[in-house]
């Protein structure tokens, strides 16, 4: 696996799954779409530990920089 993520999409996805798991605990989401939302944070704080997007890879994208 060649990291294909940078930093600001890392640091973005985990403010999106952190905000998710808020939304959670607050009783604003609930249900199915609660459930696939919180599997979506899941897999969103995965792939920015490990710094690899597998859907990036099919498609050629990386956010890393040259420098990064």
């Amino acid at each position: 696996m060649k990291k294909n993520m940078g930093i600001v999409d890392r640091i973005v996805r985990i403010l999106i799954a952190v905000v998710i798991v808020a939304l959670y605990f607050t009783h604003v989401i609930n249900g199915t779409v609660a459930i696939l939302l919180l599997v979506l944070s899941g897999i969103f704080i995965l792939t920015s530990f490990v710094s690899f997007c597998p859907l990036y890879l099919p498609f050629g994208i990386s956010t890393r920089g040259k420098k990064d």
